[in-house]
């Protein structure tokens, strides 16, 4: 039975390949280069869909993909549905952030009970987050340049993932809460577990074994 694994372009897929070099699998054209929106590999059972970062988790929740590799931030705010999620892999580590214009007083606007408007593409993190915190918030849904929102006066916050912090700075914010760390995580259909388990098995505990190691 032939395997489908859904990736990211960007680090998400750089940070796999090691692992999947791990389970003896390379993939065979790169996706920077390529036109192909379906790559091969090295095991001609196996092919990797190159889909956003967002999509991942319903590509294999539906059975486009039996398996794939998405950031917790994307997995919290799909809901995670029908999704098993047997290994944090530790990579692609970042942090999802609250940030603000430098010298808008974040604590005292939080602290005063004041309505705060917030952008952010994470609405449901963001909604529990400030909810748990009993701060009263409009949220605007953006999908870009979230750095743009608080400077041209659309919002008084962001929530966002932050790796660096250098784009922030860049554009005069900083960041005032870190909500939660971010790092990808393997997701594997379930009926596809159970119809592709002599496959699927020994690669998610390569898989395990690499990102183990990896962590340590």
């Amino acid at each position: 039975m032939d395997l489908i694994l859904a990736l990211s372009k960007g680090r998400i897929f750089e940070d796999t390949l090691p692992l999947l070099e791990a389970a003896g699998i390379t993939v065979t054209e790169n996706p920077e280069t390529s036109r192909k929106l379906i790559l091969p590999t090295s095991d001609p059972g196996i092919r990797v869909l190159i889909v956003r970062a967002s999509d991942v988790p319903t590509y294999v929740q539906h059975g486009a993909a039996d398996f794939g590799v998405a950031g917790k931030d994307v997995l919290l705010e799909h809901g995670g549905e029908g999704l098993y999620q047997p290994v944090d892999l530790h990579i692609a580590k970042c942090r999802m952030s609250v940030a603000t214009r430098a010298g808008f007083d974040y604590e005292t606007a939080v602290r005063q009970g004041a309505r705060l408007r917030v952008a952010t593409k994470f609405t449901s993190i963001a909604r529990e987050h400030f909810g748990k915190k009993g701060v009263h918030v409009d949220l605007i849904k953006l999908y870009g340049s979230m750095e743009l929102a608080p400077l041209v006066g659309l919002s008084d916050a962001i929530v966002d993932v932050v790796s660096t912090g250098s784009t922030l700075r860049a554009n005069n914010l900083v960041e005032v809460e870190e909500i939660m760390e971010i790092s990808s995580r393997l997701v594997v259909n379930q009926a596809a577990l159970k119809m592709k388990r002599a496959r699927l098995q020994p690669i998610i505990e390569a898989f395990e074994r690499a990102s183990a190691a990896g962590a340590k």
